[in-house]
Order: C-alpha cells, then structure tokens, then sequence
C-alpha cells in the first residue's frame, strides 16, 4: 500500500515537469536545396541534443521557451527560440566557403560532394538565412545593422537625416524594378538579394532617396 502511494505522489511531482516539455520536429539544410546530415542540433534550455539523418530531419525535447541552436565550424552558428506550440522548425544554414570548410563537411558527411560543388557554383544566391524569417522587416533589422525598423513597417538607414522637415526620413525602396511604397508584401524565402544605397547614385530615385534606396530583387527577377 506504502509502495504504491509512493508511485502516486511521484507521479504527481514529475507531471507539472513532463507538461513543460515537448517534442519539436525539424529538418536542416544548406543553399535551401540540399539537406545537412550528421550534424547536431542542441536545445539550449532542456540541454538534449541530437544528430540529423540523411535527410537533415531532427526530433528534439525541448522546455517551455527553449531554444534550438545548430553550431558548426563550417556554418554561421544558428539559433531559433521555440514556443509551447511550435512543432516544426526549418532552418537553412550559410555556409561560410573555404578549402578547409569544403573538406569539414564532406569528410563528416553533413553534404555530399557533388552536391556542394554545385552549389558553390550555382547556388550561391540561396547560401543565405533569408527563409529562417517570418518577415522581410525582422529579417533586414538581423541581417543588416545599419537598418532601423520603426512603426512596423518603415525602414531608415542608421546615421542618414534628412534636414528638410516636410520631406519623410524613410528610405525609398525598389523590388524588381519598381518603385513601390510598401514592402510588407516581399516574402523573405522569395528574397535573392538586398542591397542598401546611401549615397552615391542616389540622386536618379529624387530628391526623396536623399535618405537612401533600399533595393531588393526576389529569385523570380530577370
């Protein structure tokens, strides 16, 4: 009778812990094609780690409000917090090129060889972390520091004023081509290049670029 009041009353300590963990699934790869197998995945709260399969695919326990961290010397260290309700994480890794890097991955088989010599000469425009954000406005203030988000959706360029009051600080902003007022709508996935233009130039988007053009091109632009 003793023993089994014991099971209960450790049952009952152990529930409130088993509740603050879950499971996340996830799948890592690298130029957003190919998937990166053998290489660890960490959460940072409930400290349990595991290594990816063939097909870069990880299952990992995590606490309330942890943190899935991939850390390798070939790749930019990555690091995604994670809620109650995320069962799912993607996250594309940027490979950082050199002969020794090359020999790291293929040797530990996180890539195949064949695969990475294509990439390397192919996919250099997707070697970027732009589909790990959910949109383009936490994705240029991570990515770019001179950049400044404010109101949600207005971008400024740090240390760039204008001195007229009636003319807006925000800087002007070009996607494919056009001229556009809002870039709320640019998918960061979609995203092939960012290019930030302060000075120099300038002067063919008017007198409103005196504060910068933000120009940015998506995969689909010829």
């Amino acid at each position: 009778m003793k023993s089994s009041s014991l099971i209960a009353l450790c049952l009952l300590i152990s529930l409130p812990a088993f509740s603050q963990t879950h499971v996340v699934r996830g799948k890592i790869t690298a130029f957003n094609e190919y998937p990166v197998q053998n290489v660890e995945v960490v959460a940072k709260k409930s400290k349990s780690a595991v290594r990816t399969d063939s097909e870069g695919q990880f299952e990992l326990v995590c606490n309330k409000r942890d943190a899935i961290q991939v850390k390798h010397k070939a790749f930019v260290p990555y690091s995604k917090k994670v809620n109650p309700g995320d069962e799912f994480v993607s996250a594309n890794l940027v490979f950082q090129d050199s002969k020794k890097n090359r020999e790291l991955v293929t040797s530990m088989g996180n890539l195949d060889p064949d695969q990475l010599s294509y990439a390397l000469e192919h996919l250099s425009h997707e070697n970027n972390n732009f589909c790990n954000f959910s949109s383009i406005f936490t994705l240029l203030s991570t990515n770019y520091p001179e950049v400044q988000i404010a109101g949600g959706k207005e971008v400024f360029f740090r240390g760039v004023k204008t001195m007229n009051k009636d003319m807006k600080n925000e800087a002007v902003y070009e996607v494919d081509g056009m001229i556009v007022e809002d870039i709320s709508f640019v998918v960061p996935c979609e995203v092939a290049t960012i290019d930030i233009m302060k000075s120099g130039g300038t002067a063919i988007y008017g007198t409103q670029a005196v504060n910068g053009v933000l120009i940015i091109k998506t995969k689909g632009f010829k």
